[in-house]
């Protein structure tokens, strides 16, 4: 079948032994707490995905990475999203691999040689904060910082080989204060991972509260960047917001791709409410792809931003569409006789809950809209 095609050739390219070792395990194995699905997504090189060929990485783009989310979101909601936050990770640490001194690509090589999987501690949105805003504290002591905070929910918590954390230290000139990226490995003293996610949505991506308590990050782990808050950084937060965007719509457009995958397979259902939903569904993807092709194409600007934010809200409007109608073909007894569909409808519906919230923006596009800065909400 020609549906999800792309998206499959384009994991099997780059991932190759990802999609079938996915197809392999039932979906509801996938979807719980402690499933296989990370510990194959690091078996099979997905943590090089966005790293260049030139420092041992899959080199995916946007395009091909947003097709391969999809394609794992088709598999395994919970895979999806949790690898999302590792990839947005690392497109951060490669934006700051090209501002830096040769050390990010060593670190960057390093993630992709050894397979290590990466969580996010940025603030990701967090309600009047940049994503690289800290939100948590640095205290610069005798052999490295000391860090505090918590972040919560934190995806890939129990399989983290490495947090990357925002933290605001003094320059070493001694001219006030920069933004850092520190990497927090995960078996550093005092760093602590606790229950958080109760839901049985999505509880494969081990979203659980990280606390970390006087961790002593060394100076060889921590990135500076030389610039204080609101200069080159808005370059690099711009970029990283984009990423988010593209790479979560991939992620639950896989998630509802399932379903109408599901419905494109019964032959009992009319031609034409098949199609129907072929056609949204596709619709949807088109737009996310003309966001990828302008990351690609090197444009990170600020009407790149807007763009990814205007498809993601309206990809979420797709979506309360086409799982509703996906369910309705379906029936009710494949409704009540697995939990899959039930399953993948609620994960479908998480797009809408990652910041920035569409209600939270609607001042700031307003203001965008009359020439203003996009600020995020």
């Amino acid at each position: 079948m020609r549906f999800l095609e792309r998206e499959r050739a384009t994991l099997a390219k780059l991932l190759p032994d990802l999609d079938p070792a996915l197809r392999e395990i039932p979906l509801m194995e996938l979807e719980r707490p402690g499933s296989p699905g990370i510990r194959l997504f690091r078996d099979c090189g997905g943590p090089g995905l966005l790293v260049p060929e030139s420092h041992q990485g899959r080199g995916a783009g946007a395009l091909d990475a947003l097709r391969v989310q999809r394609a794992i979101g088709s598999r395994s909601p919970s895979l999806a999203v949790a690898t999302t936050m590792h990839h947005f990770s690392m497109a951060t640490l490669v934006g700051l691999g090209a501002l830096g001194d040769g050390l990010e690509w060593m670190l960057i090589e390093g993630v992709a040689a050894d397979n290590r999987i990466i969580a996010s501690g940025f603030a990701e949105g967090r309600s009047g904060a940049g994503i690289l805003e800290p939100s948590m504290t640095a205290t610069v002591t005798e052999g490295g910082v000391r860090i505090n905070g918590v972040k919560r929910p934190c995806s890939l918590a129990r399989s983290m080989d490495l947090l990357t954390a925002s933290v605001l230290v003094p320059r070493e000139d001694g001219q006030g204060e920069e933004l850092a990226v520190a990497l927090v490995p995960a078996e550093s003293e005092g760093l602590g991972v606790s229950g958080f996610w109760s839901s049985t949505f999505l509880a494969g991506a081990e979203s659980e509260q990280v606390t970390l308590t006087d961790v002593l990050v060394p100076p060889e782990l921590l990135l500076r960047t030389a610039t204080p808050t609101g200069q080159q950084l808005d370059e690099l937060q711009t970029a990283g917001l984009i990423w988010f965007q593209v790479l979560m719509t991939g992620s639950y457009l896989g998630a509802a791709s399932a379903l109408v995958e599901r419905v494109l397979l019964n032959d009992r259902i009319p031609e034409h409410e098949r199609v129907r939903l072929h056609v949204e569904t596709e619709a949807a993807m088109a737009t996310a792809e003309g966001v990828a092709r302008r990351v690609d194409d090197g444009d990170l600007d600020e009407s790149t931003l807007a763009q990814s934010l205007y498809v993601r809200y309206g990809v979420q409007d797709a979506l309360a569409r086409i799982v509703p109608r996906a369910v309705e073909l379906l029936g009710g007894l494949n409704f009540m006789t697995s939990d899959e569909v039930g399953h993948l409808a609620a994960c479908a519906n998480g797009l809408a809950l990652h910041p920035p919230s569409r209600s939270r923006m609607t001042g700031p596009f307003a203001a965008y809209l009359a020439d203003q800065p996009l600020m995020i909400a």
